[in-house]
């Protein structure tokens, strides 16, 4: 069975950092291409990073390059958004999702089919 779980996500001031994790299971986790997704109350959901599954490619969408970070540690079955310099507008629940793909990734609207597995998400609020 395939687990797919997020955590980290807070309620954190403006200019603040926040690290959300995703943990797999069951699944060959160093075949796998992972992405950051985030939804926001009224709004469509938002590719926000990935991570191709040997980490040769990482992606970032326009308005958190620079402040956003994305890793992954296969050994442990691990991927980090690290955030920093958060603001109101990075408020939303972020989702991890599994691709079963070895190319370069991808978070534009057409990729979101091919994510094979998804988390139930973390919330995480910038306010002060």
């Amino acid at each position: 069975q395939v687990q797919v779980v997020e955590s980290g996500g807070d309620l954190v001031q403006p200019g603040g950092s926040l690290r959300l994790s995703c943990a797999a299971s069951g699944v060959a986790f160093e075949r796998y291409a992972i992405g950051w997704f985030r939804q926001a109350p009224g709004k469509e959901r938002e590719g926000v990073s990935c991570i191709s599954s040997r980490e040769e490619y990482t992606y970032y969408t326009g308005s958190v390059e620079g402040r956003f970070t994305i890793s992954r540690d296969n050994a442990k079955n691990l991927v980090f958004l690290q955030m920093n310099s958060l603001k109101p507008e990075d408020t939303a629940v972020y989702y991890c999702a599994l691709d079963n793909w070895d190319g370069p990734c991808g978070i534009a609207t057409y990729h979101v089919a091919q994510y094979d597995y998804w988390g139930q998400g973390t919330q995480v609020t910038v306010s002060s």
